[in-house]
């Protein structure tokens, strides 16, 4: 019997190996506090405004690290956190609105490693720093919002069918109509029926009276809440994107409560202007006489209309007065023309805003509509030498397109250039507003050195912890434990490939995961060493020794970090962040150790003990 391992196993240790230290390395470069200066094109800065953020950083008495152009964005490194939060007040002075500046942590990694893709792991609040907001969308007021749309398209429906009612009113997530004979109750059922599958009917009759009850069903209920609780995502995603900050998470935790952190954020007030900041939306005609309208922004202007820019460049005139605005929006969706696969918009509207719709249309068939954007954003300027923050509203056309026919509550935008605008219109058109009300329900704020404390800490932790175990096993099982810890030195290394080339964010708990999977990881090891001298104490030989310890614990090994992966990705399922992030970095380390205990250790076995054929077995 040998102990001897073919070849193409060899290599696929080696390769692993070689990826694995690759996509590791970019974590012992570590980054730069930076701040990252765009513009509203997404094209870097002039080369002389370039030059200006450089000077006006030095002015400061502050030092440039270094700059690069990266991805359309003008990166300058800077020494330390202090420097870069007092670099960018003043940066967001001197630069004004037109230049959004945000804080970055700029990566060290060589251009050679960059580019075979390797990245260091992102690091989590609790080790950057920055702000952790827990928001409670008021779910109660969206579905009271549809009710609210339903009562009036009921009323309207049954009003131009002429069906006679004495009363309409609501029930939590039901309608209650009351008619004075069944002949009407079944007329208003035949009226709405169709037009509102949806829904569920049932009639009865009490005290004379004949009722017919519409409920949501429990599906609609929660996609409704869905809706609500995705589209403010989508709201405070843009919101945050004012912000400029780098790697934001902003996601869903449990029925109706949002996370946002942002990394890096230091300034709270701040962090809350730009979530609760407001943003509308107006449809309004295109003043005809003007179209296309060829002057600047300070050209003549004729009375009742008003020049606003175009988001795509130009300028447009458009009357003062609106058709309607973005509160009469409940959906609006992206998608493509089925008779021509032109991209399109479709937008749904209440009742009321149908009304005002269908009335205006009617009128203006083969004329101009343009939905104007309006949103009011903090501005950051120095008065008397103090930064000071005011409200200003901004306004831009968003897409401008002809009236074709008449339009009713759905009607469809089209002539847009590609697929993407139209995502991005239908983006806008639902991010205007919040689809319902939201309460910050948990604020914490986290420094920049507590989070530099909290990576000191953990990385002691791993330190201690793998000194300890690597001495143990070197103790106890000789040439066998530096075999061991060799797999063990190899295991911490694939963990932080793997979580870089995953991109994930690493956590406080997902240290605690990679602490508790180092003292896990010679467990595998440990099982087959004993095996190996149990096989030993009853006469066999060391090459039968460790052939039989190597399968016979093999079983075990399994059953044992199966149950283990079980129950993390349990964890990750039901858990909420700090706990995925635990579960992560803990599957991750069951598969890797796995894989370092039995396969690496027995390739060095099978290198030091392989080729003798009488070997005396140091363990």
């Amino acid at each position: 019997m040998t102990n001897r391992y073919p070849l193409w196993k060899y290599l696929i240790l080696a390769v692993v190996l070689v990826v694995g230290v690759i996509y590791a390395l970019p974590n012992l470069f570590g980054s730069d506090p930076a701040l990252q200066i765009s513009t509203e094109s997404g094209d870097p800065p002039a080369e002389t405004v370039q030059q200006r953020v450089v000077d006006r950083i030095e002015g400061m008495g502050l030092a440039v690290k270094g700059t690069e152009v990266r991805e359309g964005r003008f990166l300058v490194r800077l020494n330390n956190t202090e420097a870069q939060l007092a670099a960018k007040d003043e940066l967001d002075v001197s630069l004004g609105p037109k230049y959004t500046v945000a804080l970055n942590l700029a990566q060290s990694t060589p251009d050679w490693l960059r580019a075979l893709g390797a990245r260091p792991m992102f690091l989590g609040l609790d080790l950057r720093g920055g702000v952790h907001f827990l928001m409670e969308v008021d779910t109660d007021a969206a579905i009271q919002q549809h009710m609210d749309r339903y009562t009036n398209e009921f009323r309207k429906a049954l009003r131009e069918a002429r069906v006679r009612y004495t009363d309409i009113s609501e029930d939590g997530t039901s309608l209650r109509l009351g008619f004075d004979a069944a002949q009407e109750r079944e007329q208003a059922f035949q009226v709405l029926s169709d037009d509102y599958r949806e829904l569920e009917f049932t009639s009865d009759e009490s005290d004379g009276q004949f009722w017919m009850r519409a409920k949501l069903p429990e599906k609609q209920v929660q996609e409704i809440v869905d809706f609500a609780v995705e589209q403010n995502i989508t709201t405070l995603r843009n919101r945050v994107n004012e912000l400029g900050v780098a790697e934001p998470v902003i996601q869903r935790q449990g029925r109706s409560r949002i996370v946002v952190q942002l990394p890096g954020v230091q300034d709270t007030a701040r962090a809350k202007d730009i979530l609760g900041a407001t943003a509308t939306l107006e449809f309004r005609p295109v003043d005809m006489d003007n179209f296309p309208y060829q002057g600047g922004a300070d050209g003549p202007v004729p009375p009742g209309s008003e020049v606003y820019p175009r988001q795509d460049g130009g300028y447009v005139m458009l009357e003062d007065n609106a058709i309607l605005t973005g509160e009469y929006i409940t959906d609006a969706q992206s998608g493509l023309d089925q008779r021509t696969g032109q991209p399109e918009v479709t937008i749904r509207l209440n009742a009321a805003g149908g009304d005002l719709m269908t009335r205006f249309s009617a009128q203006h068939v083969n004329d101009y509509m343009a939905v104007l954007f309006i949103e009011t954003q903090t501005v950051t300027q120095r008065v008397n030498g103090e930064v000071q923050r005011r409200q200003q509203t901004d306004r831009k056309v968003i897409s401008v397109a002809q009236i074709q026919e008449q339009l009713g509550s759905r009607f469809r935008i089209t002539g847009l250039e590609n697929p993407r605008e139209a995502r991005n219109l239908a983006l806008l058109l639902r991010a205007g507003s919040l689809a319902a009300p939201l309460q910050i329900v948990e604020e914490r704020t986290i420094g920049p050195s507590l989070g530099q404390e909290n990576i000191n800490q953990g990385l002691a932790a791993v330190v201690v912890g793998f000194l300890l175990v690597v001495a143990f096993m070197a103790l106890y099982y000789r040439v066998f434990g530096l075999v061991a810890d060799v797999a063990l030195l190899l295991n911490l290394v694939l963990i932080v490939a793997a979580l870089s080339l995953l991109q994930a964010t690493l956590t406080l708990p997902g240290i605690a995961g990679i602490v508790l999977t180092v003292g896990m990881a010679v467990d595998a090891n440990v099982l087959i060493f004993e095996r190996v001298r149990e096989e030993i104490r009853a006469g066999a030989s060391a090459r039968t020794a460790i052939d039989s310890g190597y399968g016979k614990a093999f079983s075990t090994i399994a059953d044992a970090n199966i149950t283990t992966l079980i129950a993390a990705i349990v964890l990750f399922a039901f858990g909420t962040g700090p706990v995925k992030g635990f579960a992560v970095t803990l599957s991750i380390g069951i598969v890797t150790s796995m894989f370092t205990a039995i396969m690496g250790t027995r390739g060095l076995v099978n290198l030091i003990y392989g080729a003798r054929r009488k070997a005396r077995l140091s363990i």
